[in-house]
């Protein structure tokens, strides 16, 4: 297993849209290894491949408490979403530092491969829920922040760059 480098906003990479994954073999089981390594140690509770610059639809989430129930999502497709909606605060691995309201819905039904490469239909609400949108829109190629305001966007991206300088900064 081996830590992977995590984009950060505004890497224009982010904004690839991810290609399906042909083959769940030993090298996407590598990916979901890593990628689940990744995210614990950066405690998170998602990771899309996009986010790791690996262009594919590729998602693990764990939102339990003991993180100890690793999800995998590969090619997923959001076959229901419920009428309703609800606006939850999300922040997000590739922003670091940032957290605001989008609004999401309450309830959904995915469609995906396992990490074994088996069909699953999952539904989910709450935190799963939101935590699965999320990760699906990295790999249509879209942050979080693409739901705020042109104002709050552009001050998050002045805010990431200053960031991303200060720490080449401080390597130098």
């Amino acid at each position: 297993m081996a830590l992977l480098p995590i984009l950060c906003y505004p890497d224009p990479k982010l904004h690839k849209v991810a290609k399906p994954v042909q083959a769940v073999d030993a090298r996407v089981h590598q990916l979901v290894s890593d990628m689940l390594e990744t995210m614990y140690e950066a405690k998170g509770i998602g990771l899309a491949a996009t986010q790791v610059d690996v262009h594919e639809r590729l998602i693990v989430i764990d939102v339990s408490e003991d993180r100890q129930q690793p999800l995998v999502l590969i090619n997923p497709a959001l076959v229901w979403t419920s009428p309703e909606t609800h606006l939850n605060e999300e922040g997000c691995l590739s922003v670091p530092g940032i957290y605001d309201g989008v609004q999401r819905f309450d309830a959904i039904k995915v469609t995906a491969l396992d990490g074994a490469g088996k069909s699953r239909t999952l539904e989910a609400d709450g935190m799963l829920a939101v935590c699965i949108q999320h990760e699906m829109d990295h790999l249509l190629g879209k942050v979080f922040v693409e739901y705020l305001s042109p104002l709050k966007r552009n001050r998050i991206k002045t805010k990431m760059l200053k960031a991303q300088r200060e720490e080449r900064d401080d390597k130098d």
